[in-house]
């Protein structure tokens, strides 16, 4: 028998059938994600970048951060990433290199704190893990006060070093040649 319908009722028809291709999901998740990266004003250059995070929450399902280090974000009252936030993390934490530029007070500091600390993983007895360096006095405090908060009950031990003489009395004289 010949089946009769209208083109309306034969594209609904075919809709039926067709199971969305494996492309074909790929291309919705990407639309997403754009749709994300544009709604926050998040723009990217590269290739195989990881998608932004919506929440912290995330940073822990995801990523696996320390407990004691979200623990210490909500305490800090931080609810939701900031756009730098959103993007910068998981960049940071697949391992990859950054070079990103956002407004005073837009969160930079946590972007990169955050996953400074995950790479680091615990605490070691093994002298300078990470080194920070900036560029003003301000900026270092900031940065020190900022990782001192979020390290908090992690056993990590965070120091600030302006003056080469202070380093050697505070961390010995012969500092400069263990690290």
């Amino acid at each position: 028998g010949i089946k009769w319908m209208s083109s309306l009722e034969a594209k609904i028809e075919d809709t039926k059938d067709k199971k969305p291709s494996a492309e074909k999901l790929e291309r919705l998740r990407r639309e997403k994600i754009n749709r994300f990266r544009n709604k926050h004003r998040i723009h990217v250059q590269g290739t195989d970048l990881p998608d932004p995070i919506a929440t912290f929450d995330q940073l822990q399902k995801e990523y696996k951060v320390h407990p004691k280090i979200m623990e210490n974000i909500q305490a800090a009252g931080f609810q939701v990433p900031t756009p730098i936030q959103m993007q910068a993390i998981p960049v940071m934490l697949h391992g990859r290199e950054l070079l990103a530029s956002a407004p005073t007070g837009s969160g930079k500091t946590l972007a990169f704190c955050i996953p400074l600390l995950t790479h680091l993983k615990q605490p070691r007895n093994k002298g300078f893990r990470a080194l920070i360096i900036s560029p003003t006095r301000e900026l270092a405090s900031q940065t020190h006060r900022e990782l001192v908060r979020l390290a908090e009950g992690t056993g990590f031990r965070i120091h600030m070093i302006h003056k080469a003489a202070e380093a050697a009395k505070k961390f010995g004289p012969k500092s400069s040649k263990k690290f």
